[in-house]
């Protein structure tokens, strides 16, 4: 049988001995985004898995890997090293995307383990992450998944002659804007939806 996400971080939460208020201020959101997160409406992003297991005292295999399982939805990954603008970003596509699974990272590292376990369907990267290049994590991915439609999301519009190089299917300018992304997803490779 497979347990989804909602019921594994209830059980986990429940285990712990902690309400969904005294979670949520462990981890600095409001009670409505963990009762989302228990009745299936939203799924946290990587980073706050982390932090979700980091406070509910288990490993974050455990609910990442619940995380992958719990829909069959298509897997859709933003990566951008500024936070406040993936959690601008995670919005957007959730918005516009309400039936998929969205997942963000900071890191490049750990969006690559993240492809080579779950089959990602669209990947929006920004061009410049620190030292990392969004450029170089694209071609990482189309190795690992060559169906994976790839989108930049920069500020830098004189980006785009590059970007066409390495395999990508779109690129759009920050910020990331609902009519933005569904004007994107009409032009992918690949359609998810």
């Amino acid at each position: 049988m497979n347990i989804t996400f909602s019921e594994t971080l209830r059980n986990l939460r429940e285990q712990s001995g902690l309400s969904q208020t005294q979670l949520a201020k462990q981890l600095f959101v409001n009670r409505s985004t963990v009762v989302r997160w228990e009745n299936g409406s939203r799924m946290p992003d990587a980073a706050m898995i982390l932090f979700l297991a980091r406070a509910l005292g288990v490993d974050s295999d455990t609910l990442l890997s619940a995380a992958a399982e719990s829909s069959e939805a298509p897997n859709v990954i933003l990566v951008d090293d500024s936070r406040p603008i993936l959690t601008d970003g995670l919005a957007v596509l959730e918005e516009v995307l309400p039936d998929v699974a969205v997942t963000g990272f900071v890191s490049p590292p750990e969006a690559i383990e993240f492809a080579r376990s779950y089959r990602v369907t669209l990947a929006i990267l920004d061009i410049e992450l620190g030292t990392a290049s969004g450029l170089d994590l694209c071609r990482t991915l189309l190795e690992i998944n060559s169906r994976t439609n790839v989108v930049y999301l920069t500020s830098y519009p004189d980006y785009a002659l590059d970007a066409w190089s390495t395999g990508a299917c779109g690129f759009l300018v920050k910020p990331l804007t609902p009519e933005s992304v569904k004007q994107q997803l009409k032009k992918l490779r690949y359609p998810i939806v």
